[in-house]
């Protein structure tokens, strides 16, 4: 029997895993909208999914960032739904033999400081920037770089002040 999240995405292949959880293909079952499908168990030591979407939620319209289309509890699992996104950095740089032109690099850098600036400027801190964690887009966007994965990110500037929130040591 099809898995159905959210009362609306089934589920489909598996697309990804980490210490998160699973990241799955899903298929919206009224428009039959391709979506990505992050899910984790909500008993899990250190739930994260649930903050990461209020992140998302927070940088919603930014370029580069994923529209989130669903959250919420199923069952015993967090599950977070966004748009599905193309290839990583990763996945491009190890197609194209670990090897970028120079022009792909400076075209690369550029969006993807771009990104990092707009996280700056909500307050946030990334704190997991690497090649796995920015996407491409897909069809009219194959050439946008996605910034992905807030599930480390960390407020670093005050809402209300704007004043940076001092370090604090574990």
């Amino acid at each position: 029997m099809d898995r159905i999240v959210g009362s609306k995405y089934k589920l489909g292949r598996k697309i990804g895993s980490g210490s998160f959880g699973e990241i799955y293909l899903a298929t919206h079952v009224d428009t039959y909208e391709i979506v990505a499908v992050k899910i984790e168990n909500s008993k899990t030591n250190h739930p994260q999914l649930l903050y990461e979407a209020k992140l998302y939620n927070a940088l919603q319209g930014g370029t580069g960032i994923a529209n989130i289309k669903w959250c919420g509890i199923d069952g015993e699992e967090n599950v977070l739904v966004i748009d599905l996104l193309g290839p990583s950095l990763e996945d491009l740089f190890v197609y194209c033999g670990r090897r970028f032109s120079l022009k792909t690099v400076l075209m690369l850098a550029d969006q993807m400081i771009t990104r990092i600036e707009f996280l700056h400027s909500k307050g946030y801190l990334h704190r997991d920037i690497k090649p796995d964690n920015f996407l491409m887009g897909l069809g009219r966007k194959a050439n946008q770089v996605y910034i992905i994965d807030f599930g480390l990110a960390k407020r670093y500037r005050d809402s209300t002040t704007n004043r940076h929130i001092p370090y604090r040591r574990k």
